[in-house]
């Protein structure tokens, strides 16, 4: 998958970049909506993050320009107001972000736009695992490995954010939802759970004053 990022404030383009590649996409990163356009005439792309306030032709405007190609696009901008989300929305774009976010939250939103395009696999081989995600089952060496629902969640948490260090609060959310009650160790046992009905000993590392980490 090639993600053009779209984003005048260099660091934060870098900070996506960085953080997606480690997930497993392709990035390339533009900071003005010129050369953006440019790009688009003879590059192709699976998806755009696309800031709205740019030098040159503005995200809004980009947008419009973008329809013709029929790329995803997600807004990411620092314009927090309702109306500013609803115009973006009305326009076009697939999903609105504000800053600052979490890393975490854009990977899992970037997959969801791009499942809906029918671009996201819907089987992953990753560490020896045939993971099907339409039909929620786990392979190993053409073994089916049986996992509870929340295992199978979890998962595709650590595969989402592979190579991202994630604080179990953030796993508890996107797995059960709610708040992470400080003194509950779910996320610990249904981890451990995990790594040994996998076999990811080695592959899902604690990560000190944090939570845990999928290394890939």
């Amino acid at each position: 998958m090639k993600i053009l990022i779209v984003e005048d404030e260099e660091m934060i383009a870098d900070f996506i970049e960085l953080g997606l590649e480690k997930a497993g996409y392709q990035c390339q990163c533009v900071y003005n909506g010129n050369h953006a356009a440019d790009l688009l005439e003879n590059n192709h792309y699976d998806l755009i993050l696309l800031d709205i306030m740019l030098p040159g032709i503005d995200g809004y405007e980009l947008l419009e320009y973008v329809k013709e190609y029929e790329i995803p696009v997600i807004f990411i901008t620092a314009k927090s107001r309702l109306e500013d989300k609803v115009k973006g929305l009305k326009l076009g774009a697939d999903d609105y972000i504000t800053k600052p976010f979490e890393l975490a939250e854009l990977t899992a939103r970037v997959e969801t736009v791009l499942r809906r395009y029918n671009k996201s696999p819907g089987i992953i081989n990753l560490l020896g695992l045939e993971i099907d995600i339409d039909s929620r089952t786990v392979k190993q060496n053409e073994k089916l490995i049986e996992l509870t629902m929340k295992e199978f969640d979890l998962l595709l948490v650590f595969i989402r954010n592979r190579n991202i260090a994630l604080f179990r609060d953030r796993i508890y959310e996107e797995v059960w939802g709610g708040e992470l009650d400080t003194e509950s160790r779910t996320v610990d046992i249904h981890v451990q759970r995990l790594k040994k009905k996998l076999g990811l000993e080695g592959a899902i590392v604690s990560v000190r004053k944090v939570g845990y980490r999928l290394e890939v």
